[in-house]
């Protein structure tokens, strides 16, 4: 995923088409004086429609689609011909997109599967031909119904990227290293802080042909919810992570302290996301010897399952494997 294609929120102005409006028409035949009315209804306006699709990772094809409009109905015709439907537009979306109002930030719908449909913004009703307003008093009605105006509306699209388990950690916690030794996606990797600007998806094999999908996000540093560093901007996408696994490297100051720090930005983002099940691990564990090690556990949050890794050399990667589908499960 190349950082300068990853876009994960887009702003546009969505219209929907007007409905045509119905017509006002009466027979006209040899040898038929009274006819009656046959006006047609007209057609609908087209709508604006979300579609999810599983081969999408990005909303980079609707960065500069800035206005997106669908067509008017038609209108009737007379002999009770219906005018044609306005065409939809169809917006082809990642797995993961949610739909929000601009103005209030109401979520208006959400893509969860491959092949979803949701109607975003709706067209116009069709007007109805004065062949619908005949009576017994009004024979010969001499109006229609005009067709429903369409809708203009602001949007926001956000993209949350759908994975098992979302990597928090601080800038050059190891967490790219981490990816990329567990998986074969190929982030890249530096020794400066922020390296990371986009998140990552990796697919980690198990044992079994079985796998599970991990992402890494950029990292959070301490008043991230003030906007310091990259801000809160990527934490969207571990909203819908089942597993939140917590990279602190072994050579911070204060581990337990780190931790602390990163469940505070989260709780500061949305306290839900401190509901979602945690692995803590200490990465770069290969600087370490027993006694160190024995040492730095005892700053480590009980409660948090914890493991000492490298992933550099491998060490205790099979067991964090281990540990996290057994969470998943």
């Amino acid at each position: 995923m190349a950082s300068s294609n990853f876009i994960d929120y887009v702003k546009f102005c969505s219209r929907s088409g007007a409905g045509g409006n119905g017509s006002v028409h009466f027979r006209r035949e040899k040898h038929v004086p009274k006819g009656g009315p046959d006006g047609g209804d007209g057609g609908r306006g087209g709508h604006v429609i979300l579609r999810g699709n599983a081969q999408l990772w990005t909303l980079l094809h609707l960065k500069y689609k800035k206005h997106v409009i669908a067509e008017r109905g038609n209108n009737g015709e007379g002999g009770r011909r219906k005018g044609a439907d306005g065409q939809d537009v169809v917006l082809e979306v990642p797995i993961g997109t949610v739909a929000k109002e601009a103005e209030t930030g109401e979520v208006r719908c959400e893509i969860t599967e491959d092949g979803q449909e949701v109607i975003l913004t709706p067209g116009g009703r069709g007007g109805l031909g004065n062949d619908h307003f005949k009576t017994s008093t009004n024979q010969a009605p001499h109006y229609a119904q005009p067709g429903g105006e369409g809708v203009e509306e602001w949007m926001i699209l956000e993209l949350k990227l759908l994975a098992d388990v979302g990597l928090v950690g601080f800038p050059n916690a190891g967490k790219s290293t981490l990816l990329s030794s567990l998986s074969a996606a190929k982030p890249e990797i530096a020794d400066y802080a922020f390296t990371t600007l986009v998140p990552n998806l990796g697919v980690v094999d198990y044992r079994g042909d079985r796998s599970f999908v991990m992402a890494d996000i950029p990292g959070i540093i301490e008043g991230a919810a003030e906007g310091k560093g990259l801000g809160l901007r990527f934490l969207r996408h571990i909203e819908r992570n089942s597993i939140l696994l917590f990279v602190i490297p072994a050579d911070a100051p204060h581990l337990g302290k780190q931790y602390r720090i990163l469940v505070s930005e989260l709780n500061q983002y949305n306290p839900e996301l401190l509901d979602k099940k945690r692995i803590l691990a200490i990465s770069k564990a290969d600087l370490l010897d027993a006694e160190l090690t024995t040492a730095l556990e005892a700053e480590l949050p009980p409660e948090v399952p914890h493991l000492f890794i490298s992933a550099v050399t491998g060490y205790h990667l099979p067991e964090l494997k281990d540990l996290i589908w057994k969470s998943l499960q």
